[in-house]
């Protein structure tokens, strides 16, 4: 198989990661490596883009899937652009959330990015790195009360893409942060029922993918808010 510049993301299967895969598919050349645990919402997609669009069932948060995606991605090519999309919510009070709970939150929303990170860093080439985090875990923002497992955790996201640039500061790897406000996704909705989204995931998606292509030109560890509200 002859071996591309491929783009990975993770949370693939539905909501912003499924809009980001039918965005890439259609504007860019690069094979899509969709990181999901359930591949059926893709079925479409597999079915207009099969040239182009790999689908890797995996648990990100365990060796094993961790072990499966390094290998796929290494018999398809080099990774360009990697999203680190998947996202755990539990909305409930503070004195609600249970050690299980919170340790669930912080293994997909930084413990998977940081280790998927190290696992495909021998195979990236002038890799943009772009961490999916929420404005609720900037400093400043508006919070709201139920999310203090969620928002910190993305706050810990926003701090780790500033340390990975530091650290990788002397290589041609970009690493950007994208905080978002509300999408119209089914995790947000399942959050905050009848509560109006600001965007739709299909226009965020088209962002991020410009993002993707341009951000490396002009910065590196930046953490960009991504709303219409302010805060």
């Amino acid at each position: 198989m002859e071996h591309k510049e491929v783009v990975c993301i993770t949370g693939a299967g539905r909501g912003l990661g499924l809009s980001m895969v039918d965005a890439f598919l259609r504007s860019t050349p690069y094979r899509v490596v969709a990181i999901t645990r359930k591949q059926s919402l893709l079925g479409e997609l597999i079915g207009q883009y099969s040239a182009r669009l790999s689908v890797i069932e995996a648990e990100i948060c365990d060796a094993e899937g961790l072990d499966l995606i390094a290998d796929v991605v290494g018999e398809l090519g080099t990774v360009k652009v990697l999203i680190h999309n998947a996202g755990k919510l539990v909305f409930k009070p503070f004195g609600e959330i249970s050690a299980d709970e919170l340790r669930q939150v912080y293994e997909v929303n930084v413990f998977a990015p940081f280790a998927l990170t190290q696992k495909l860093m021998p195979l990236m080439r002038d890799a943009h790195i772009i961490n999916i985090s929420s404005v609720g875990g900037v400093q400043g923002s508006m919070k709201f009360g139920g999310l203090s497992a969620y928002s910190s955790s993305k706050a810990a996201l926003c701090c780790l893409t500033e340390m990975w640039s530091e650290e990788f500061k002397n290589t041609a790897h970009t690493f950007n942060c994208l905080a978002l406000g509300s999408v119209d996704t089914e995790m947000f909705r399942e959050a905050f029922p009848g509560f109006q989204a600001s965007s739709k995931p299909e226009s965020m998606a088209e962002y991020i993918v410009s993002f993707a292509k341009e951000a490396p030109r002009v910065m590196r560890g930046k953490i960009i808010s991504l709303s219409l509200t302010n805060p």
